[in-house]
């Protein structure tokens, strides 16, 4: 077997989990789910059917990742945070062709306890505080806080708030003004 899992972990047939993945205590992934390599997993996290997870991703304890979820490579979501996939749902009545696809990017990171409401997109490296309820898309390197959820700054490839002239403290990375947001100078970030 290529990755780790936990004695307690329920893996349906025909999941597809990358090499070096590993997967904790009582994680339940469903049968067409496909994770990728490097990921962890960690204790009472879901992973649907039709959800796509890219290398190196973090999934902190208390996670479900519903149907029509993709994180890419290096997507971090602490603990008990919250995605929904349907926006109006009933219990009475079925609505899961109503699916709204929602796409965490590159280096995202989703702080503990934030809700994501389904049918965004939050962009590369963007940062959603802690609590945060994101109900529209995050621009790439976002720092988002608060109900609703609402830009209060930048944030470096490293992880550091930037500084009001876009440049990191912690690495030096310069970034610029863009159509869509901020990106790295003199490159694609």
């Amino acid at each position: 077997m290529p990755y780790q899992s936990h004695s307690s972990a329920i893996i349906d047939h025909g999941a597809q989990i990358g090499e070096g993945s590993r997967i904790w205590h009582w994680v339940h992934v469903c049968s067409g789910a496909k994770i990728g390599q490097d990921c962890s997993l960690g204790q009472n996290v879901f992973i649907g059917n039709r959800v796509i997870i890219g290398d190196n991703v973090k999934i902190q304890n208390n996670v479900s990742v519903y149907d029509g979820v993709i994180l890419e490579d290096g997507v971090f979501c602490g603990p008990s945070m919250v995605f929904t996939n349907v926006y109006n749902p009933r219990a009475e009545i079925r609505k899961m062709d109503q699916l709204r696809p929602t796409r965490v990017c590159r280096g995202a990171t989703i702080g503990a306890n934030a809700t994501v409401v389904c049918g965004v997109t939050i962009g590369r490296y963007a940062f959603i505080g802690a609590g945060a309820v994101v109900t529209r898309d995050v621009p790439d390197h976002a720092l988002v806080f608060g109900n609703p959820a609402h830009n209060v700054g930048w944030m470096c490839r490293c992880g550091e708030r930037l500084t009001d002239d876009l440049q990191c403290p912690a690495c030096s990375d310069r970034y610029e003004t863009s159509a869509d947001g901020i990106r790295m100078q003199d490159a694609a970030s």
